[in-house]
């Protein structure tokens, strides 16, 4: 009898201009945290979905409980007992949170829908595992860190014994990441098996039993984690040594770039306000960081920043003009550049080609347009420097469809595309959501660049190592408000804990509802 409830053996898999797996062996023992590391593009969500039954496979087989078996679509997967926490979102926007989990699983009786007794276990499940959901709110007014709940609670509402999880880290915030670490080892304990695709090395130092890396859809090997540093792990991963510090020098302020002042931003999903009474300013040659809890305003105000959500009252003042009402147009033409949260709703056009997508909001631009007729060639010529400059892996080049590109090179698309707008300010959020240690390094960097060049950067993040390296200045938001304002060289990880939990809060921020008594 086999040891392995999984055995991918000599995958291979090819799309157009690229060969995504090549030849690659991939093993799962029964009760194991099994870690699949690679850079954005190294073919492991290819992988994973050749075993969830998304894609076929070119070559090689999978084994089931040492039986080989031809999985033609996730019902097969279900069937065998595999579910998946999908990176990208595998969710109806239209369709409540309940509708979503239940989704093909629905409890019938009579022909009738029994939403009251699934309600009743998806509140079971939610409480037992700490992922606490709106059942009846829609998906397209929740936030992206709460359909990741979603994707996980699908997978637990079925079930399943064999559990993918595909970057489901990747827009959760620190507390939520412990509880998932958490939740795995308690699978683990219980006799589930678990594939774990993950760009963060502590992480898989911290959960994972053994470690498969790729590179390039190759297999460079499998490791037992705990025989091997975090070092290692990333030079197997990258092929070179990775500078996990970032290096800032010393430079003075600048003119004041951005300044918001008692700002209020109301709440899609509640009647209290996202984000209230809210003031600061942010300064050319310096990279501010509002962090927080996932959930406590961070996401309105970025909104707020860019028109994304209008406000209910206060004022936004770019480069010494008031821009509170002003389109989104108009903010961006006069210098101000946006990394979204939500690469697909509101970074890229999918169906469009990689090059297209490069040029979005400055096609209209000179170098691109020439009596109202668009300069292809020039657009290709943008692209492919862009493409190199940053490292964006693409099949066909400029011409590959943005849909087929793997999730990290999309984000890495975005970033090139708005930092070579060479903007007066910055607002980059998350900007290194998905993306491997390579590209973190790089992007990272490459916001340091904006910052020297005496530009301004507003990076809102979860991202606690990001938070504590990146910025000047960091402002931690709690319930909508800024509860403090701190230095990263002069605080600790858990002190600005207690802030982000609302346990601290500094004296000058005194809370918006004082004002009113």
């Amino acid at each position: 009898m086999s040891d392995y409830v999984v055995e991918m053996l000599h995958i291979t898999k090819d799309f157009p201009g690229v060969k995504a797996n090549d030849d690659i062996t991939l093993q799962l023992k029964k009760g194991e945290i099994h870690a699949l590391l690679g850079e954005n593009g190294a073919g492991k969500s290819t992988l994973m979905s050749v075993l969830f039954g998304l894609y076929q496979p070119d070559g090689g087989h999978i084994k089931i409980r040492a039986k080989e078996v031809k999985i033609n679509n996730p019902n097969d997967a279900n069937a065998l007992g595999i579910g998946m926490v999908h990176q990208h979102f595998k969710l109806v926007e239209v369709f409540t949170v309940l509708d979503n989990i239940i989704l093909g699983a629905e409890p019938a009786k009579a022909g009738f829908i029994q939403r009251s007794d699934a309600k009743k276990r998806l509140e079971k499940i939610s409480k037992q595992y700490g992922l606490r959901v709106e059942p009846d709110a829609l998906i397209e007014d929740i936030s992206v860190g709460m359909q990741q709940r979603v994707e996980i609670l699908k997978m637990l509402y079925r079930e399943n014994e064999i559990l993918i999880f595909d970057e489901p880290t990747a827009v959760l915030t620190p507390q939520e990441i412990e509880e998932l670490m958490v939740i795995m080892r308690n699978f683990a304990k219980e006799g589930k098996s678990i594939l774990f695709i993950t760009h963060k090395l502590n992480e898989i130092m911290a959960v994972a039993d053994r470690c498969t890396v790729l590179r390039k859809g190759c297999l460079v090997g499998t490791v037992e984690v705990k025989n091997i540093t975090k070092e290692q792990l990333s030079k197997m991963m990258v092929g070179r040594d990775i500078n996990f510090t970032v290096k800032k020098k010393q430079i003075g302020k600048g003119n004041k770039i951005l300044e918001v002042k008692h700002l209020t931003i109301a709440s899609r999903l509640h009647k209290n306000n996202a984000v209230k009474d809210v003031s600061f300013d942010v300064y050319g040659g310096e990279i501010v960081c509002i962090a927080g809890i996932d959930g406590n305003g961070q996401t309105e105000l970025g909104y707020g920043i860019i028109g994304l959500e209008k406000a209910a009252s206060g004022d936004i003042v770019f480069k010494g003009k008031t821009i509170t009402k002003s389109a989104i147009k108009k903010r961006e033409t006069e210098g101000l550049s946006h990394i979204p949260e939500d690469r697909h709703k509101y970074g890229l056009i999918l169906d469009y080609s990689l090059e297209e997508n490069l040029v979005l909001a400055r096609y209209r631009q000179k170098d691109f347009q020439k009596g109202g007729f668009i300069r292809f060639k020039n657009i290709r010529t943008y692209a492919k420097k862009l493409i190199e400059n940053y490292d964006i892996r693409c099949g066909q080049g400029a011409v590959t469809k943005v849909r087929s590109m793997s999730g990290g090179n999309q984000q890495k698309a975005i970033v090139a595309r708005e930092i070579d707008k060479q903007p007066d300010l910055l607002l980059a959020v998350q900007p290194t959501r998905g993306l491997d240690v390579g590209a973190i390094e790089y992007i990272h960097e490459r916001l340091v660049e904006v910052r020297d060049s005496g530009r301004a950067v507003l990076l809102i993040s979860l991202e606690l190592d990001e938070v504590m390296n990146v910025p000047d200045r960091i402002l931690v938001m709690y319930e909508g408000e800024i509860v403090a304002e701190l230095t990263p060289e002069q605080t600790t990880v858990e002190e600005m804990g207690l802030y982000m939990s609302g346990v601290k809060r500094q004296p000058r921020f005194r809370k918006a509802t004082e004002g009113l008594r």
